[in-house]
C-alpha cells in the first residue's frame, strides 16, 4: 500500500503539459512511498512518457506539484533534479553510442552526488549486470538491443538515485530479456530502491508493483494495489486483452 502523504517519498499532484496548445498530461496525480514499488500504466498516447519527464525536470509543467522527499522540484532542470537523487531511464535506451560502456558510465557517475564514489557505484553496476563488465571497452552502439537497456539502466544507477523511474524498460525485448530486467528491478528495490515504473507490460508491472496508477488522455482514472488491478475487469479488458 502507498504510505500517505506526509511520508511518501515522492509527490505528484495536478500535473498538467500542452504540447503546441495541446493537452497532452491534464491531471497527474501519484505518491511513490520509500522503499516502494509503483506502476504507471496507460496506453500509446496516455501522456505516461511525458508525465515522468515532469516528474524528472525534463519538462516544465503548466500546472501542479512534484514534492520529493519534503522539497518542491517543480519546474528545477534535470540536472538539479539528479543532484537531489531522482533519475529517469527515458525509454528508448538513450546512451552514448560512440563511447564505450565503462566511459558511458563513468560520465554518468560524475553528478555532483555521486561524483566521490564512482569507483563504488561502477562496481555496484557491474554487480547487477556482470554483461557490461564482460563488454565495458565496447562501444555502446556495438551492444545489443538488451545489453543497451542494461547500460541505460547502469547509467542511472550511476549517479546513486533514491528514486528511480524506469520508462519502458522491457520495450523491444525478448521474454527472457524481459524477466531478467524485471529480476533486476526487484533486485534493486530488494535493496531499497524506491522505483516508479512506466510499463506497458501491464501484468509484470501489475504483478510487481505494491501500487499502481492507470493514466487515461492524461488524467489518472484508477489506482489501487498492483495485484487487484491485475484482477480489475476493466484493467484485465483494456491492457490485458481479457474479458
Amino acid at each position: 500500500m502507498p504510505s500517505t502523504s506526509g511520508s511518501a517519498l515522492l509527490q505528484v499532484s495536478g500535473l498538467k503539459y500542452d504540447y503546441s496548445g495541446v493537452s497532452a498530461v491534464n491531471d497527474c496525480t501519484l505518491e511513490l512511498p520509500q522503499g516502494g514499488i509503483v506502476a504507471l500504466i496507460g496506453g500509446n498516447g496516455a501522456g505516461k512518457s511525458t508525465s515522468v519527464k515532469m516528474i524528472a525536470g525534463a519538462l516544465k509543467p503548466r500546472a501542479g506539484k512534484v514534492i520529493l522527499d519534503g522539497r518542491d522540484i517543480t519546474g528545477l532542470p534535470a540536472h538539479e533534479v539528479v543532484d537531489l537523487g531522482l533519475a529517469l531511464v527515458p525509454e528508448g535506451r538513450l546512451v552514448f553510442q560512440h563511447l564505450s560502456v565503462h566511459e558511458n558510465l563513468i560520465l554518468a557517475g560524475h553528478v555532483r552526488r555521486a561524483r566521490a564514489k564512482v569507483d563504488e557505484n561502477l562496481e555496484r553496476v557491474f554487480a547487477l549486470f556482470p554483461r557490461l563488465q564482460e563488454r565495458q571497452a565496447q562501444n555502446a552502439g556495438s551492444l545489443s538491443g538488451g545489453e543497451q537497456q542494461m547500460l541505460a539502466i547502469g547509467r542511472g544507477l550511476m549517479t546513486m538515485p533514491r528514486v528511480l523511474i524506469l520508462d519502458e524498460p522491457s520495450l523491444g525485448l525478448s521474454p527472457i530479456l524481459v524477466s531478467q530486467i524485471f529480476s533486476m528491478i526487484g533486485k534493486l528495490n530488494e535493496e531499497g530502491m524506491s522505483v516508479l515504473l512506466v510499463e506497458q507490460n501491464v501484468h509484470h508491472s501489475l504483478s510487481m508493483a505494491g501500487h499502481a496508477y492507470v493514466l487515461e488522455k492524461g488524467r489518472v482514472v484508477q489506482s489501487g494495489e498492483g495485484k487487484a488491478l491485475l484482477h480489475d475487469p476493466q484493467v484485465k479488458e483494456a491492457y490485458l486483452g481479457l474479458v
